[in-house]
């Protein structure tokens, strides 16, 4: 079993996307990266309190591998834009890969570092590769909310 954070824009589609991926146990939204204690969603989208709109997730490790997610996660978002992701601006919507061990960090460097090279994206890439810190959960409104307002969510590669 594996966890993994991921910021890219509003944690809503993010979450969506990982949702039907095979191999994802479970997901949660919430903040992470600030310096606010138990932050609540206006705090965050008040852009004053540091944290990026995140996704938690477990993952089983046999199933699937953290470089296949980081694959996914970078088919839902645009990794080059800074502090924005299409309408939502604030740095609670900044592109952070929040790694929990070395082994993560080293995957996601590279992979970021291949995604340069490649000549994928128009500019280079601005998410950013952190350690995980304190994971605050956001209001229960906020989990699932694609499937409890029975809309889909048709970014990336799903």
């Amino acid at each position: 079993m594996g966890i993994a954070f991921f910021a890219g824009g509003c944690f809503w589609g993010i979450e969506a996307g990982f949702q039907k991926v095979p191999g994802v146990i479970n997901t949660k939204v919430g903040y992470m990266g600030g310096h606010t204690i138990e932050p609540t969603y206006q705090e965050v989208c008040s852009d004053t309190t540091g944290h990026a709109e995140t996704i938690a997730l477990e993952y089983d490790d046999t199933a699937i591998t953290y470089r296949k997610l980081l694959e996914i996660f970078f088919s839902l978002h645009n990794p080059t834009e800074v502090n924005r992701q299409g309408p939502d601006v604030g740095s609670q919507y900044r592109s952070v890969i929040f790694y929990t061990s070395p082994e993560q960090k080293e995957e996601a460097e590279m992979f970021i570092a291949e995604m340069n090279q490649s000549g994928r994206y128009h500019a280079a890439i601005a998410t950013e590769v952190v350690p995980a810190e304190t994971f605050w959960p956001a209001e229960e409104y906020h989990q699932s909310y694609f499937l409890k307002i029975g809309q889909r969510y048709g970014r990336g590669l799903f």
